[in-house]
């Protein structure tokens, strides 16, 4: 099987590429230098060289508080970028992964969303991924839409921010009222790697397992680096974050539940998985 991985130079393109060796095939992962999704002709000129049997596009517009500003490039990017995929999947018949976002809700359930409930994004960017979501679903038939949560893996990410903070400063404040589910990198790339090589199209969410606070997941993220810093609670209201974030968006893995794929694990069990690695680098 041949895959293009867009996004390449991201967390997910970065953790889908390092289990190249375990891929019955090639994978060609491509960053947004290499492969511009807003143009059709680069994106033509790619498939044609490689004539991909699956899509896995994570590349997107992903700064959340900076989509508040500009609009325009949010869904440029999130729904013109993904049409462009879309429809070359269809003209080479290609399976297409796209990876979206926990912020597809409202978080006013307050209990973990399944695959079966109502998206109603709060900010810019989840209205920007829910419309990658059915611009896709309109003109690709072979496709996956992926939802997870609170990513993190090699870039750019909370842990490694809390980490650095904690050198820094011996107080770190952080919101205590939202909930998610922080989400391995390592653990979805592998999920996805399995889902793609099978024909159950639908929508899938994928993040570790269970539910935490920002300040819950700083916390254990500085008792498990034995560091000694204290970490402090505070409002949304109070951080001021020009996104309106869910209050409430942990996601069950309820069509993996159905399918019978083996569950994820806990996102406690996951953060030392990658504590582990990130901590031997030092």
């Amino acid at each position: 099987m041949k895959i293009v991985i867009t996004g390449g130079s991201g967390q997910l393109g970065r953790a889908l590429t390092a289990l190249s060796e375990t891929v019955a095939g090639k994978l060609f992962a491509f960053g947004s230098r290499e492969l511009d999704i807003t143009s059709p002709g680069q994106i033509d000129d790619i498939f044609g060289k490689i004539w991909p049997d699956a899509v896995i596009h994570t590349g997107a517009y992903t700064a959340v508080d900076a989509a508040e500003a500009a609009p325009d490039e949010a869904f440029r990017v999130n729904v013109l970028g993904t049409r462009n995929l879309a429809a070359a999947c269809l003209r080479y018949d290609s399976k297409m992964v796209y990876i979206s976002s926990d912020y597809v809700f409202d978080g006013r359930q307050g209990s973990p969303y399944t695959e079966f409930d109502l998206p109603n994004p709060l900010n810019v960017y989840g209205r920007s991924k829910r419309e990658g979501e059915l611009i896709a679903a309109r003109i690709c038939p072979r496709l996956f839409i992926v939802r997870t949560s609170w990513l993190y893996g090699d870039g750019r990410n909370f842990v490694r921010t809390i980490l650095r903070l904690a050198k820094e400063r011996e107080v770190i404040k952080v919101v205590h009222d939202q909930t998610g589910t922080p989400t391995y990198a390592a653990d979805l790339a592998r999920a996805i790697l399995s889902l793609v090589a099978t024909d159950g199209y639908g929508t899938y969410h994928m993040s570790n397992s269970g539910g935490c606070t920002w300040f819950d997941f700083a916390g254990e993220i500085i008792r498990l680096a034995g560091l000694p810093t204290h970490i402090e609670p505070i409002t949304s209201a109070e951080f001021a974050a020009p996104a309106k974030r869910p209050a409430y968006s942990v996601l069950r893995n309820y069509m993996l539940e159905l399918s019978g794929s083996p569950p994820f694990l806990s996102w406690q069990e996951a953060l030392a998985d990658y504590l582990k690695d990130e901590l031997g680098k030092k």
